[in-house]
């Protein structure tokens, strides 16, 4: 499935110019800015290895969940909830692809408390562009993949993602219309709900 790739490792990078930086945005406030952000939606823009782009609407609830629901064609939906990442495919009958979070990198910004000044967090952090990337990976499982995180200043503010996995295959995801401080749902987060629901439906 093209989309699971998203969460076990490529973000489409916006047209707009922005003004050059005198240095990056310092890891300490870049994790405050995360740890504050505790219960999200926007939509996204996904850019897939196979050249197809893909759209939907995202979900955050820190910490440990997301839900990601792609736009028709694609009726892929990816729920992360409970420890575990679930990839359900609409087309598809049968059960969810499952994987531990903590084995992808999107647990880096889902963990109760990040902390990119952590040692061997951060791989890489610079100013490119009026941008600043920051690239982490777990520092006892870098095998795992790793996640590049692209802020803008003024106000900081997330602009998208860049997931690499353990086997070098990327996916590429910008926000947009980002809404902070709604109430979401546990239930919105439950793979095990989401599984009934859909054998209810027979899908």
């Amino acid at each position: 499935m093209k989309n699971a790739r998203f969460l076990l490792a490529p973000v489409l990078w916006a047209a707009a110019t922005f003004p050059a930086l005198a240095a990056p945005i310092p890891l300490a406030e870049l994790s405050a800015w995360l740890n504050d952000l505790n219960s999200v939606r926007g939509d996204f823009t996904q850019a897939n290895g196979d050249g197809t782009v893909s759209t939907g609407a995202f979900f955050l609830k820190r910490p440990g969940r997301a839900r990601f629901e792609y736009a028709p064609p694609d009726d892929t939906l990816v729920i992360a909830g409970g420890g575990q990442v679930a990839i359900f495919d609409g087309r598809s009958n049968t059960g969810p692809e499952q994987y531990p979070l903590s084995r992808t990198p999107l647990s880096i910004i889902l963990a109760r408390n990040v902390n990119l000044s952590q040692s061997g967090m951060v791989v890489d952090h610079r100013e490119d562009s009026g941008r600043t990337i920051v690239t982490a990976q777990d520092p006892e499982h870098p095998e795992y993949g790793s996640l590049r995180l692209v802020f803008t200043a003024d106000p900081v503010r997330l602009h998208g993602w860049i997931v690499t996995d353990g086997g070098g295959g990327q996916t590429a995801v910008t926000i947009g219309n980002v809404e902070r401080g709604v109430r979401l749902s546990d239930n919105k987060f439950s793979i095990v709900l989401e599984t009934m629901a859909r054998e209810q439906q027979g899908r």
